[in-house]
């Protein structure tokens, strides 16, 4: 008799321990381990957490694609912040009006940069509830099944999608400062990329990819503009000041353990939502912060990086006072989450073709409420890293890409290094 009540005890754990690391994924991005795919070993019994290692919000619908990609294969190249041992991906539908249908998707690493060649033995079939199929419907977003992966710190990956049916209009993230490719027919498997000869700027339908790790504690996710969205950073190169503080995270000494989701949108304001089909605004940060931010796998701090175009793009707001309001609704929206939230000041923007010296005024009132410390948590001084000493109001000129509103790759890098490490640890906020 107490034989058998320990071996059904020993049952019963077994089955616990399996449902750990077996789950299925949701709209939300849960899921609670890794599950066997197509190709793939069992997964491991050992602790560890889910992180996003990659992400771009999705950010309108791609014009003239009525009838999507149907009968073509997307494969969107996008580099990681860390690494783990398995990986799932995020599809989105949002600004479709019609299901999309996925009937074979993988993920494999590149075998070169930006290359669409994967590397020998790491193609993965992608299963979405063990399905290999998915329709996502109108508005809706599908989170794959977990396979095992060795994924590196930054490394490029491949994930092909194939739509065997019109799906309308794609949604996409237009300024994606990297490569794609787009191939005729199924091509999701096909290790070569011989077939991928058609290259894309863009994003499409892919907007995270999270990974199994027992080394990274969490995420730092930061909602942001063109300047976070890096949009004249070197193209291949990952150079957005995001790349840069991900490189400081995984190598600094002392550094919290956190990988850089990248929630940046160009044009993107807090207050003001953009257009359906326009690709340089997307919806405000207020109706954002949720899905971009807060939803990201293993946040554990949030840095903002926003409300230059408020004040630069019509409708203007004139009044700092609301800019202010917006952010702070940003933080509030945060701390109900239990996020510290760093904020950044906003940048000189003199000599751009938007300049107006009454416009760097409210600028000015803006950053200043920043500085006192009753916005946000903690603050990063963006302007004072970037502004130009002999002329505050301009870049600095080894900081200016040339447009005299958003750095160059080393005024990328002076933004990350700007930021003191230690503001992202814990997960309270400092004040509520």
């Amino acid at each position: 008799m107490g034989y058998a009540l320990l071996a059904g005890l020993a049952a019963i754990v077994v089955l616990v321990s399996t449902a750990v690391f077996i789950g299925v994924g949701g709209d939300d991005g849960s899921l609670d381990g890794i599950t066997q795919g197509t190709r793939d070993d069992a997964a491991p019994a050992s602790s560890g957490n889910w992180v996003g290692t990659w992400s771009a919000p999705a950010v309108a619908a791609e014009p003239n694609t009525p009838d999507g990609y149907a009968k073509m294969s997307i494969r969107n190249v996008v580099h990681t912040s860390v690494g783990g041992s398995g990986a799932r991906i995020t599809l989105s539908n949002l600004y479709g009006t019609k299901p999309l249908t996925i009937t074979h998707a993988t993920l494999a690493l590149a075998a070169a940069p930006s290359n669409p060649t994967a590397a020998t033995g790491t193609m993965r079939r992608l299963t979405f509830g063990n399905s290999r199929t998915v329709t996502i419907p109108p508005g809706r977003k599908a989170v794959s099944d977990a396979v095992r992966l060795n994924v590196p710190h930054a490394a490029d990956l491949l994930v092909t999608t194939y739509s065997p049916k019109p799906s309308g209009p794609v949604t996409y993230h237009p300024y994606a400062r990297q490569t794609s490719y787009v191939a005729q027919g199924d091509k999701a498997e096909e290790t070569s990329g011989t077939a991928f000869t058609q290259q894309s700027p863009y994003w499409r339908h892919l907007t995270a990819v999270d990974v199994w790790t027992n080394q990274t504690r969490g995420a730092v996710a930061v909602l942001g503009d063109s300047i976070t969205d890096g949009i004249t950073s070197s193209p291949g190169a990952n150079r957005r000041w995001t790349d840069f503080l991900a490189e400081r995270l995984r190598t600094e000494r002392d550094a919290p353990r956190y990988s850089v989701v990248n929630g940046g949108i160009s044009g993107n304001r807090v207050l003001v939502d953009g257009p359906r089909y326009s690709p340089n605004n997307g919806p405000s940060g207020l109706t954002r912060m949720q899905r971009d931010v807060l939803s990201c796998s293993g946040v554990r701090a949030v840095v903002i990086e926003m409300g230059l175009n408020d004040i630069i793009k019509p409708p203007r707001q004139n009044r700092p006072d609301r800019i202010v309001d917006g952010l702070r609704k940003l933080v509030k929206y945060a701390h109900a989450r239990g996020l510290r939230v760093v904020g950044g000041t906003l940048t000189p923007f003199g000599g751009h073709r938007g300049y107006e010296r009454q416009l760097d005024v409210i600028r000015q009132q803006v950053n200043e409420e920043i500085r006192s410390g009753k916005v946000f948590d903690e603050v990063v001084d963006f302007d004072a890293a970037l502004r130009d000493p002999a002329d505050p109001n301009r870049l600095r000129p080894a900081y200016d890409s040339g447009d005299h509103l958003h750095p160059s790759d080393n005024g990328y890098r002076a933004m990350a290094e700007a930021l003191d490490l230690k503001l992202l640890r814990g997960t309270s906020p400092a004040r509520t």
